[in-house]
């Protein structure tokens, strides 16, 4: 009984894992984070007086989304140099 309590324990960590890095490869995660990062600086922009706050407020969120899409060139870079 022991050992299939553990090969249970095991499948369901390994779903959650799975789960998990499904969520942070999303693209809806990226784009929650894109909006959420778009109001709070659009907030802040607001606040401090800045002039076209609404199109400065786009900087951030390009500089996220570039980081988004370099990163997956980076690690395929970094996967293979570290396998060698």
């Amino acid at each position: 009984m022991a050992l299939e309590d553990d090969i249970n324990n095991i499948h369901s960590r390994n779903k959650r894992v799975e789960m998990d890095k499904a969520w942070e490869i999303s693209k809806t995660r990226k784009i929650i984070i894109a909006l959420l990062t778009y109001l709070l600086v659009l907030i802040f922009l607001i606040f401090i007086g800045i002039p076209h706050p609404w199109l400065n407020a786009f900087i951030p969120v390009v500089g996220f989304i570039l980081s988004t899409l370099t990163l997956n060139f980076c690690k395929k870079k970094w996967v293979k140099h570290y396998h060698e």
